[in-house]
Protein backbone atom coordinates (compact mmCIF):
# COMPACT_ATOMS: atom_id res chain seq x y z
CA UNK A 1 0.00 0.00 0.00
CA UNK A 2 2.93 2.31 1.10
CA UNK A 3 5.97 2.81 -0.29
CA UNK A 4 9.48 4.43 0.33
CA UNK A 5 9.05 8.32 -0.25
CA UNK A 6 5.59 8.67 -0.23
CA UNK A 7 3.93 11.39 1.93
CA UNK A 8 1.96 10.57 4.55
CA UNK A 9 -0.34 11.89 7.39
CA UNK A 10 -0.08 9.82 10.78
CA UNK A 11 -2.90 11.68 12.67
CA UNK A 12 -1.51 12.08 15.85
CA UNK A 13 1.98 13.78 14.70
CA UNK A 14 0.93 15.06 11.05
CA UNK A 15 2.43 15.35 7.57
CA UNK A 16 5.59 13.25 7.15
CA UNK A 17 7.56 10.84 4.69
CA UNK A 18 8.22 6.86 4.89
CA UNK A 19 11.48 6.82 4.83
CA UNK A 20 12.31 3.22 4.47
CA UNK A 21 10.21 -0.10 5.66
CA UNK A 22 11.91 -2.86 7.04
CA UNK A 23 11.35 -6.27 9.22
CA UNK A 24 12.02 -6.62 12.91
CA UNK A 25 11.52 -9.95 14.98
CA UNK A 26 8.99 -8.65 17.91
CA UNK A 27 8.06 -12.03 20.68
CA UNK A 28 9.35 -14.02 17.85
CA UNK A 29 7.40 -13.39 15.34
CA UNK A 30 8.43 -10.80 12.13
CA UNK A 31 6.82 -7.57 11.98
CA UNK A 32 7.09 -5.26 9.07
CA UNK A 33 7.31 -1.63 9.81
CA UNK A 34 7.16 1.34 8.18
CA UNK A 35 9.89 4.04 9.17
CA UNK A 36 7.91 7.71 8.77
CA UNK A 37 10.08 10.83 9.46
CA UNK A 38 7.24 13.29 10.73
CA UNK A 39 8.36 16.98 9.22
CA UNK A 40 6.88 19.22 11.30
CA UNK A 41 8.09 17.44 14.55
CA UNK A 42 11.76 16.79 13.03
CA UNK A 43 9.91 12.84 14.66
CA UNK A 44 10.77 9.09 13.37
CA UNK A 45 8.41 6.79 14.53
CA UNK A 46 8.10 3.32 12.97
CA UNK A 47 4.34 1.71 12.59
CA UNK A 48 3.77 -2.19 12.12
CA UNK A 49 2.47 -2.52 8.40
CA UNK A 50 -0.62 -4.21 10.20
CA UNK A 51 -1.93 -1.34 11.72
CA UNK A 52 -1.81 1.06 9.46
CA UNK A 53 -5.50 1.62 8.56
CA UNK A 54 -6.39 0.86 12.36
CA UNK A 55 -3.56 4.05 13.26
CA UNK A 56 -5.57 6.05 10.65
CA UNK A 57 -2.40 6.56 8.64
CA UNK A 58 -3.35 7.80 5.01
CA UNK A 59 -1.96 9.49 2.01
CA UNK A 60 -1.37 13.50 1.52
CA UNK A 61 -4.22 15.25 0.54
CA UNK A 62 -4.50 16.92 -3.08
CA UNK A 63 -5.37 20.30 -4.40
CA UNK A 64 -9.01 19.46 -4.19
CA UNK A 65 -8.80 18.23 -0.84
CA UNK A 66 -7.38 21.41 0.87
CA UNK A 67 -9.88 23.69 -1.46
CA UNK A 68 -12.54 21.44 0.52
CA UNK A 69 -10.67 21.89 3.89
CA UNK A 70 -9.92 25.28 3.07
CA UNK A 71 -13.33 25.80 2.54
CA UNK A 72 -14.30 24.36 5.93
CA UNK A 73 -12.34 27.06 7.97
CA UNK A 74 -14.83 29.71 5.92
CA UNK A 75 -17.79 28.04 6.86
CA UNK A 76 -20.21 29.13 10.01
CA UNK A 77 -19.59 28.05 13.45
CA UNK A 78 -21.92 26.12 14.73
CA UNK A 79 -24.10 27.23 17.97
CA UNK A 80 -22.34 26.60 21.31
CA UNK A 81 -21.52 23.07 21.87
CA UNK A 82 -22.27 23.09 25.72
CA UNK A 83 -19.93 23.21 28.26
CA UNK A 84 -16.08 24.25 28.38
CA UNK A 85 -15.05 20.45 29.15
CA UNK A 86 -17.45 18.79 26.84
CA UNK A 87 -16.47 21.20 23.85
CA UNK A 88 -12.47 20.55 24.85
CA UNK A 89 -13.33 16.79 24.71
CA UNK A 90 -14.77 16.90 21.67
CA UNK A 91 -12.09 18.66 20.04
CA UNK A 92 -9.45 16.23 20.97
CA UNK A 93 -11.79 13.62 19.46
CA UNK A 94 -11.96 15.37 16.28
CA UNK A 95 -7.88 15.77 16.10
CA UNK A 96 -7.29 11.99 17.60
CA UNK A 97 -9.45 11.34 14.29
CA UNK A 98 -7.32 12.51 11.94
CA UNK A 99 -9.88 13.13 9.21
CA UNK A 100 -8.17 16.51 8.22
CA UNK A 101 -11.94 18.18 7.51
CA UNK A 102 -12.70 17.49 11.42
CA UNK A 103 -9.17 19.04 12.22
CA UNK A 104 -10.21 22.31 10.33
CA UNK A 105 -13.28 22.40 12.37
CA UNK A 106 -11.43 22.26 15.33
CA UNK A 107 -9.06 25.36 14.25
CA UNK A 108 -12.45 27.02 12.69
CA UNK A 109 -14.03 26.92 15.98
CA UNK A 110 -11.06 27.59 18.47
CA UNK A 111 -10.19 30.47 16.24
CA UNK A 112 -13.16 32.13 15.98
CA UNK A 113 -14.21 31.79 19.82
CA UNK A 114 -10.08 33.17 20.09
CA UNK A 115 -11.03 36.46 18.12
CA UNK A 116 -14.37 36.94 21.10
CA UNK A 117 -12.34 36.20 23.97
CA UNK A 118 -9.40 34.53 25.06
CA UNK A 119 -9.53 30.80 24.95
CA UNK A 120 -8.15 28.51 27.89
CA UNK A 121 -4.60 27.24 27.90
CA UNK A 122 -5.76 23.82 27.26
CA UNK A 123 -8.05 25.22 24.21
CA UNK A 124 -5.27 27.02 23.10
CA UNK A 125 -3.18 24.20 23.00
CA UNK A 126 -5.62 22.14 21.43
CA UNK A 127 -5.59 24.98 18.44
CA UNK A 128 -2.37 25.00 18.80
CA UNK A 129 -1.78 21.15 17.70
CA UNK A 130 -4.38 21.61 15.17
CA UNK A 131 -2.95 24.20 13.18
CA UNK A 132 0.79 22.02 13.33
CA UNK A 133 -1.22 18.71 12.09
CA UNK A 134 -2.94 20.53 9.31
CA UNK A 135 0.23 23.00 8.41
CA UNK A 136 2.22 20.23 8.18
CA UNK A 137 -0.10 18.46 5.26
CA UNK A 138 -0.97 21.86 3.67
CA UNK A 139 2.67 22.78 3.13
CA UNK A 140 3.03 20.27 0.74
CA UNK A 141 -0.53 20.83 -1.12
CA UNK A 142 0.40 24.45 -1.39
CA UNK A 143 4.41 23.99 -2.44
CA UNK A 144 5.39 26.60 0.69
CA UNK A 145 7.67 26.13 3.31
CA UNK A 146 6.07 25.80 7.48
CA UNK A 147 6.48 29.60 8.14
CA UNK A 148 5.22 30.64 4.99
CA UNK A 149 2.29 27.96 5.10
CA UNK A 150 1.16 29.07 8.64
CA UNK A 151 1.11 32.62 7.58
CA UNK A 152 -1.29 31.69 4.82
CA UNK A 153 -3.00 29.84 7.57
CA UNK A 154 -3.48 32.81 9.60
CA UNK A 155 -4.15 34.81 7.52
CA UNK A 156 -6.87 33.49 6.10
CA UNK A 157 -8.29 32.76 9.85
CA UNK A 158 -7.70 36.67 10.17
CA UNK A 159 -9.37 37.84 7.08
CA UNK A 160 -12.83 35.26 7.89
CA UNK A 161 -12.63 36.47 11.78
CA UNK A 162 -12.62 40.43 10.50
CA UNK A 163 -15.77 39.59 7.72
CA UNK A 164 -17.93 37.52 10.20
CA UNK A 165 -17.46 41.01 12.87
CA UNK A 166 -18.15 42.78 9.96
CA UNK A 167 -21.36 41.19 9.04
CA UNK A 168 -22.33 40.96 12.92
CA UNK A 169 -21.86 44.41 12.94
CA UNK A 170 -23.86 45.05 9.52
CA UNK A 171 -26.76 42.92 11.14
CA UNK A 172 -26.87 44.70 14.15
CA UNK A 173 -27.47 47.97 12.93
Amino acid sequence: MFKVGDRIVYPQHGAGVIDGIEKRTVLGEEVEYLTIRIIADDLVVRIPVNRVDELGLRRVMDMKGANAVLAVLAEEIPADTGSWSRRFRMNKDKIRSGDVKEIAEVIRDLSLRDSERPLSSGERQLLSQAKRILSSELRWVLDKDEDATNEHLDKLLSDLATARAEARAARSV
